[in-house]
């Protein structure tokens, strides 16, 4: 974002001791699994995600404890507190802060400013790390292009500046940071809407940034120099090359001069490792061709050394590895890795025995022919090391095939299932309405099993990851075309089936809106060239969700105008969530920057308005479970299931609504609008009038439309299968330090609210509405059969396979 001015000025100097690298992450890129690669230097695991919210201590061998303390090395930590997790009592002195409230942009970033300075004029430390955080909770939460994240690379701007200022002034001969070794790097990227944990080029791609206080580096062989340079914005030339953060340990490692973490598969990074030729250069300012030839021969002598010792290392722990593990490596694989070492030992040894010098002498052909034996010693190991690097991303990434099987053969089953159930159900249809036809196939039911077997092999797919919500779109218009071919037939509901439509259309569009964080209004505005900085549209997002939350009020007051069943509780549970909806408007009352509530209400805590809404939710649903124990029968069974589903439902949303934002009630509107389409839609088929034929049956397709557009909502309201996904912040809405039990069931509430929750409890409208004659023994058997008939298909097996197929997709593609 063209933001860290500072950094491009130190790198785009001439003679330079600064470089900026691209560094690419393996995936995971959640923090836990980043840190961990980037101290022990091994790949990821995708089962490490587990651990992202309660770290355990890292005890395989890494760059903090078993490397620098044990060698003497005092380290000095100060922000993330995933760092103490997983090194406890290891560093020389710590400054953690909380990490896990991604609403709180400052508190860790002023904990490291607090105290980096001032650390910079003491020498009880050999390395030091500060870990900022504001820019990877303003990313989850307001996004990458936002007001808070240029707000924060524009705060680390200054700090960078103030930081290089005091390095520079005590870099003499002599001074405190005379050695120092300067590094500013991201542990992973963001997504455009800031999130992070796939694998994605916006998330595996971060940057580096390196700085030496000597003396500038010799120039490197043009073999091992990867960087392309551009123009910046004042028009200097910028190089950048690419570094893997795989190799971030080893490279760490050499520099400090300290022993390799065993489990490391990486490279010394050439680049990387020649800003410290400074260090062992030999004083003088002549530029000579002979002090050139003799400074590069000497630094491609040290660094063809180093490699030789990474090799080794690497090819000890393959060994050991293979060994060990009760899988490891196949031997052919092994054989053609010992060969290629094999190759670059004895390349190493018989080159050395010829290997000359130019000594005090004039460069010469010898000194062309002594480079050239060197490069190709660092040509051989690095092929090695990178061969090995390969056959881990390879073979680490491997599938439990079984398992796989076992999952596609439940998978093929519960298809069958659907497959007979739509049949059956089909039939009885053709028996309640002969029009159907006489072909012992309806439409209806090719229809239905071609949507069902398209959502099903979707899962299948390579991209349905990313893809799932504009398949579930598609498939859920395609049935809003068939019930509007239905209703013009029928010369009944048009409204409806048009009403669906546009729906579907509106879902689409606001999906993306959904992925990419941005607010509807505003791209909309964008889109009809309409100027965003007028104040009367800097309300609309304000004011546009209390004017929802109001409507929502109207329609719950609505449906249950006219009922007089469970009327004491009924009216318990109105008053409670319309009462629950003037606190959900009062909190954003609080937390906008343009209302004035702030300022009138400064001295309430904030955090009690959401604990105030669970806390009436959690009643209503306490209410409602003891109802059950004292219950009346009541001669309508009907009306008593509705009153039920109605006071379900009403107390789930004002909890869900705060939860998932000022997006929640048009989410909350969409899915009652939707509902209502379709259960109208589904009353089109006409009963036998004495209610004994076909009363056993449900229509497939409406179950099967609000299967989508709970599969819809979930991608609208900006989720997605995958860990990246999780909108983070919901989690502490009404709390501000981290509880794991806590935050996991509120992230529960907000990734599931509208997908699973409201729409399971909603299923019984569908039958509701198509049966309401359930007076009797008979009618209510009826009723639950065809109840039972429209829950089971949505906990189908299919749900199952399909976060079964997310995990090991997702495993691939972090492992790969």
């Amino acid at each position: 974002m063209d933001k860290l001015k500072v950094l491009q000025k130190l790198a785009s100097d001439e003679g330079s001791s600064s470089r900026i690298f691209k560094a690419l992450a393996d995936p995971p890129t959640t923090s836990l699994q980043r840190l961990k690669g980037l101290t022990t230097g091994g790949l990821p695991t995708f089962i490490d995600v587990g651990n992202s919210f309660g770290a355990p201590a890292i005890i395989e061998d890494n760059l903090i404890y078993q490397q620098l303390v044990q060698n003497g090395k005092r380290v000095l930590m100060m922000g993330d507190d995933t760092w103490v997790q997983l090194f406890p009592d290891q560093f020389e002195k710590s400054y953690p802060y909380p990490s896990f409230n991604v609403k709180d942009l400052h508190t860790v970033d002023d904990g490291c400013v607090h105290h980096l300075l001032p650390s910079l004029y003491e020498e009880d430390w050999d390395v030091l790390i500060a870990h900022f955080l504001g820019v990877d909770h303003a990313g989850h939460i307001f996004g990458v292009d936002s007001a808070p994240m240029i707000e924060k690379l524009e705060q680390y701007n200054d700090i960078l500046e103030k930081v290089i200022d005091v390095l520079k002034n005590q870099s003499g001969p002599g001074g405190l940071h005379e050695n120092t070794f300067f590094l500013v790097m991201g542990d992973h990227g963001q997504t455009l809407n800031g999130d992070h944990g796939g694998g994605t080029a916006e998330e595996v791609e971060t940057s580096l940034f390196a700085m030496s206080l000597k003396n500038p580096p010799a120039s490197i062989p043009s073999a091992l120099d990867s960087s392309s340079c551009r123009l910046d914005s004042d028009g200097k030339k910028i190089c950048f090359s690419t570094i893997q953060q795989l190799d971030f340990a080893v490279t760490v490692a050499a520099l400090l001069g300290i022993p390799f973490p065993f489990g490391s598969i990486g490279r010394v990074n050439p680049e990387l490792y020649s800003l410290s030729s400074g260090t062992w250069n030999p004083p003088g300012t002549s530029a000579s061709n002979y002090k050139h030839w003799l400074d590069l021969e000497k630094w491609m002598r040290n660094y063809a050394n180093v490699l030789c010792i990474n090799s080794w290392q690497v090819k000890r722990y393959i060994d050991v590895y293979s060994a060990s593990s009760v899988i490891g490596f196949p031997s052919e694989d092994l054989r053609h890795v010992a060969d290629i070492y094999d190759e670059a030992q004895n390349n190493w040894s018989h080159r050395a025995k010829n290997l000359s010098l130019c000594g005090n002498e004039v460069p010469n052909e010898s000194c062309d022919t002594s480079l050239t034996i060197l490069q190709g010693k660092i040509d051989a190991f690095s092929s090695f090391l990178a061969s090995v690097a390969e056959l881990a991303r390879s073979k680490w990434t491997e599938f439990d095939l079984t398992m796989m099987g076992l999952g596609l053969g439940v998978f093929l089953l519960s298809l069958f299932i659907h497959i007979v159930a739509i049949r059956r159900a089909d039939k009885l249809c053709q028996i309640s309405d002969p029009s159907i036809g006489d072909s012992g196939i309806s439409l209806r039911f090719i229809s239905t099993l071609f949507v069902v077997a398209i959502r099903a092999c979707s899962f299948l797919s390579n991209s349905y990851i990313l893809s799932e919500g504009k398949v579930a779109n598609f498939l859920l218009g395609t049935t809003g075309v068939l019930s509007l071919r239905r209703s013009i037939m029928k010369k009944r509901m048009l409204i409806e089936a048009v009403a669906f439509l546009l729906l579907s259309a509106v879902l689409r569009f606001t999906t993306e809106i959904g992925l990419s964080k941005q607010e509807g209004v505003s791209v909309f505005m964008r889109m009809l060239g309409i100027d965003e900085g007028h104040p009367v549209w800097m309300f609309i997002p304000e004011i546009v969700p209390m004017l929802a939350l109001i409507l929502l009020s109207y329609l719950l007051l609505r449906s249950t105008a006219d009922n007089y069943c469970w009327r004491v509780l009924k009216y318990f549970f109105i008053t409670g969530t319309i009462l629950s909806y003037m606190l959900i408007a009062v909190h954003w009352a609080l937390e906008s920057n343009m209302l004035a509530l702030p300022l009138v209400l400064g001295s309430v805590e904030r955090n009690y308005v959401p604990r105030m809404i669970y806390a009436i939710g959690f009643g209503q649903l306490s209410s409602l479970a003891c109802a059950q124990f004292f219950k009346q029968e009541t001669s309508n069974y009907t009306e008593s299931v509705l009153i039920k589903t109605v006071a379900m439902l009403s107390a789930w949303s004002s909890t869900i609504i705060i939860i998932l934002g000022r997006q929640g009630p048009l989410v909350a509107l969409a899915c009652i609008i939707g509902a209502w389409c379709v259960i109208r839609l589904g009353t089109l088929e006409e009963k036998a009038k004495d209610g004994t034929i076909g009363v056993f049956t449900t229509d497939p397709i409406p179950v099967t439309q609000w299967s989508l557009l709970a599969v819809c909502l979930f991608f609208y309201t900006g989720h997605w299968c995958a860990f990246d996904g999780l909108r983070y912040g919901a989690a502490f809405i009404g709390f501000d330090e981290f509880n794991l039990i806590r935050q996991a069931i509120l992230l529960s509430i907000d990734t599931f609210g509208v997908s699973h929750i409201l729409p399971i409890l909603g299923l019984p409208f569908l039958v509701l509405f198509q049966y309401p004659y359930s007076q009797g023994t008979r009618g209510r058997g009826i009723f639950s059969v065809k109840l039972s008939q429209v829950i089971f298909p949505r906990f189908d097996c299919n749900e199952l396979i399909k976060w079964v197929f997310l995990i090991h997709n997702n495993a691939g593609l972090w492992k790969s």
